[in-house]
């Protein structure tokens, strides 16, 4: 073997740099001459060229992973991959960046099955003809509602279950939109505005319960027949249609008021209906409308319409879902149901009385010879009340208000005589929209009394207010309600008497949470303002869509007539 065929080793020249560390600024390769250099840091420390001892990968242990958080930065073979800052002025002309992990992409789907499935729920997969079936299903049942046939969620019962596949109401309410009413009166163009008010300031008004004074009692009634106390659901009693006349005339028309006028007796008149519904004002929530009259002697007269909501008797008014106020001839619309309570209503105080009468002090002021023996049992009291602020003492500025009342029968408790008003609350469809969620009385009212009173209290908080404040208003021992049902669901013309049931009139307030103080605090500010009024007639008037009351001057009455003129021919027709 020559030497030039033996393998060689040659030393590499080392250059010795004088100026300081780093290379020979003379000697540096052509190649590098224009790459800048990164002088190290005293804290930098160098790894491995290549760890083959640790997979790729793989994670930092807990201890590792800990230690970074505490902010040890000491270099093992774990934190290779954490990109480091060689050099106390770093360059980042040489950081690299890996943006995108190659070892999380794979072909093939390695995902469990039970993944897959939900993954496939998610994006409407699965089975199509069922996917087809339950939209078919969520358009007949009314799109986004959710129907009763759907499984109900653990949270107290709010859905529930019911094989009838009905929708359930009051479901979403929120969602729903807001139902618009037409006002209880035309409002006329030339109308003006006098006062608005808020049921929220009506609402925190306060006045101290009068004390009333009877000036006059007038008719006669019949006293109650305490067998219908035994008439339960097992022992029910059908309602029968019985013919008499009963006078609700208007307060301007009364005869008896008309000569209280004359001989000066009060400043303020009005009935106990017109009363009832300013002190139970807000919470009302159909549309209402008062006529004030102010004659030019300074006299304030509350009134009503003929024909107007005084006359009818409201069902669910204050339900979260109320009847629907549909023009559709259907025996659960809005005003069929009111023309079906009213006649209940009026024929239940008429059949739970004896023949027995007890007469007051004067005769019917309303009745004529043709029609003595045909009315009704009612006895009207006219009954004073002082609303003169506390302290006062000048005649001149004292207010009086006479107010008629109604009772309807008359109960002997231990050789005294005692006045009942008599009403009756009626029950229509318990799966019809408007129920507000009401129990069957044919299953519950013996069984579940209470919870039929309190949904009854919270379907018609207005209705039964203004009935307690009218056994106020007349002074009754008693309030007799009873439970008048249909005897077919589907049938509005036979109604099937399941109970009765008698409250003290201020207890029943009580359980109502009703304010006698704050009702007569609406009263007193109402007064006050018509006092304040010039002569005239005008219209006090509940907005139909929004919790406020307003205040109309009406050029003439006569506007009042044609209006009540309009109105008959549209029923007419």
């Amino acid at each position: 073997m020559t030497d030039s065929t033996k393998p060689q080793f040659f030393l590499p020249p080392i250059y010795d740099s004088q100026g300081g560390w780093g290379p020979a600024s003379d000697v540096i390769p052509q190649q590098f001459c224009d790459i800048p250099y990164a002088p190290y840091s005293k804290s930098d420390k160098l790894g491995r060229v290549a760890d083959w001892t640790n997979p790729e990968g793989q994670k930092q242990d807990n201890n590792q992973t800990a230690g970074n958080r505490q902010g040890r930065t000491g270099f093992n073979r774990f934190n290779r991959d954490q990109q480091q800052a060689y050099g106390a002025s770093f360059a980042s002309a040489f950081a690299y960046t890996h943006n995108e992990d190659e070892s999380s992409f794979s072909v093939v789907d390695n995902r469990s099955a039970g993944t897959k499935k939900q993954a496939l729920k998610a994006v409407g997969g699965g089975n199509v003809r069922n996917n087809r079936v339950q939209n078919n299903n969520n358009k007949q049942n009314g799109g986004g509602y959710r129907t009763v046939n759907q499984r109900p969620n653990n949270n107290g019962g709010r859905y529930q279950q019911n094989n009838n596949n009905r929708r359930r109401y009051g479901y979403k309410d929120y969602d729903k939109p807001q139902r618009v009413r037409n006002a209880s009166i035309n409002i006329g163009a030339d109308w003006k505005v006098l006062d608005e008010i808020e049921f929220s300031r009506l609402s925190k008004l306060s006045f101290v319960i009068p004390t009333a004074v009877d000036i006059g009692s007038y008719g006669s009634v019949n006293v109650y027949n305490k067998a219908y106390d035994r008439v339960n659901t097992k022992n029910e009693k059908m309602l029968t249609h019985i013919d008499r006349v009963k006078y609700d005339t208007t307060t301007s028309e009364d005869p008896i008021i008309q000569k209280y006028i004359e001989e000066n007796k009060a400043t303020v008149f009005a009935t106990d209906s017109v009363l009832s519904l300013l002190m139970c004002a807000t919470r009302t929530v159909y549309p209402w409308d008062i006529v004030v009259k102010k004659t030019a002697d300074g006299k304030v007269i509350l009134d009503k319409r003929p024909g107007g909501v005084f006359d009818f008797v409201t069902v669910n008014e204050n339900s979260y879902d109320p009847p629907a106020e549909s023009e559709k001839d259907t025996i659960n619309s809005w005003s069929a149901l009111c023309n079906e309570a009213t006649y209940i209503n009026q024929n239940f105080s008429r059949q739970v009385l004896d023949k027995t009468a007890h007469k007051f002090e004067n005769p019917n002021p309303f009745a004529t010879t043709d029609t003595q023996e045909e009315l009704a049992s009612c006895g009207y009291r006219y009954r004073e009340f002082d609303l003169s602020n506390p302290g006062t003492e000048n005649e001149e500025d004292k207010i009086q208000l006479i107010v008629r009342t109604e009772v309807d029968a008359a109960v002997q408790v231990g050789g005294t005589t005692n006045y009942v008003t008599v009403r009756a609350l009626n029950e229509f469809d318990p799966t019809a929209q408007g129920a507000g969620g009401a129990l069957p009385w044919k299953k519950s009212l013996d069984s579940q009394r209470g919870a039929v009173v309190a949904t009854e209290m919270r379907n018609n908080a207005a209705k039964l207010a203004r009935w307690a404040v009218q056994a106020l208003l007349a002074d009754a021992a008693q309030l007799k309600l009873g439970y008048v049902a249909r005897h077919n669901a589907k049938d509005n013309s036979r109604h099937v008497i399941l109970g009765t049931q008698a409250y003290k009139p201020r207890d029943f307030a009580s359980q109502m949470n009703l304010s006698l103080n704050n009702g007569w605090g609406i009263v007193k500010a109402v007064v006050d303002m018509c006092l304040q009024l010039p002569e005239g007639t005008y219209i006090m008037m509940k907005d139909p869509n929004r919790p406020i009351l307003r205040v109309y001057a009406v050029p003439s009455e006569e506007d009042l007539d044609d209006e009540y003129e309009e109105e008959e021919e549209e029923e007419q027709k």
